[in-house]
């Protein structure tokens, strides 16, 4: 559902529209930067080895915690009950916080031959546990396909509220997302921009010309006309303001099945083991 400022989860938690994402991320200033060009939603992880360095520029940035929204993961060699909150514990410690306002199980399974289920089931109770607890303010997976979250949601007290997923135009992943949202389960791109591959498209440039937007402007905003939340990151603070600028036009839905059904190219699909 769509609220006045963003996305609405199941359980009436609102993140705000675009979230910054800090993959790869390791310098304070472009996390402060962001900040400034009014991004509120970071996107981190474990895996990503950046929480201390968020968490400074949290401390620097002048920002109260209650206009911020964070969200971590658990990483795959985390998983399981136990790991599990130990992992939230070292996360909202290197983040110099009290809580997360989401908390994500990074990816399904820990090795490509290992039995999955038995832990996922585990890491998921865990993941209750914290929510139950206002630890956390949702709850959700990232990377996870329709026969994993079945798994989860076949016993679980508290449902998956987002499923993070690599989604940009010529990549839709429409299978795994329209699961989701017929489930109420909120999506969120990673590398909503296919790892700045799709800014030389000549669909997207040709678009980027007809709307008087930049490439990226075009991609971002095909994600919010799919109810998909962007997490673009650049390290360009002109150009985290553009990516925040996309509320002042629409896509026709001719152009929106365009971009949904463009061929791939320039770029390689990371997305689960289908096992």
């Amino acid at each position: 559902m769509i609220g006045e400022k963003g996305f609405i989860l199941e359980n009436g938690v609102e993140l705000p529209f675009l979230g910054y994402g800090t993959y790869k991320v390791h310098d304070e200033k472009i996390i402060l930067d962001a900040l400034e060009a009014g991004y509120r939603h970071l996107d981190t992880a474990r895996r990503y080895e950046n929480e201390k360095l968020i968490g400074n520029a949290l401390k620097n940035c002048g920002i109260p915690r209650r206009e911020l929204f964070l969200t971590s993961k658990v990483w795959k060699t985390d998983l399981g009950y136990d790991n599990t909150l130990r992992s939230f514990e070292a996360s909202v410690e290197d983040l110099g916080v009290q809580y997360l306002d989401m908390f994500l199980v990074h990816w399904p399974q820990s090795a490509p031959d290992a039995d999955w289920k038995p832990v996922l089931t585990e890491t998921w109770k865990a993941m209750e546990r914290l929510y139950d607890e206002g630890a956390v303010s949702a709850i959700g997976v990232s990377n996870h396909l329709p026969h994993h979250l079945m798994h989860i949601l076949k016993d679980c007290n508290t449902r998956p509220m987002v499923n993070q997923l690599e989604f940009h135009p010529g990549y839709a992943q429409s299978a795994t997302t329209n699961f989701c949202l017929q489930r109420g389960i909120q999506v969120e791109a990673w590398s909503p921009l296919g790892r700045a591959a799709l800014l030389d498209d000549p669909l997207i440039l040709e678009l980027a010309k007809k709307y008087g937007k930049t490439p990226a402007q075009i991609c971002l905003r095909f994600c919010l006309q799919s109810n998909v939340l962007p997490l673009p990151k650049s390290s360009s603070p002109e150009r985290m303001k553009q990516n925040l600028d996309i509320f002042d036009f629409d896509l026709s839905l001719e152009d929106v099945y365009r971009l949904t059904t463009m061929p791939q190219t320039g770029w390689s699909g990371q997305h689960p083991e289908h096992f």
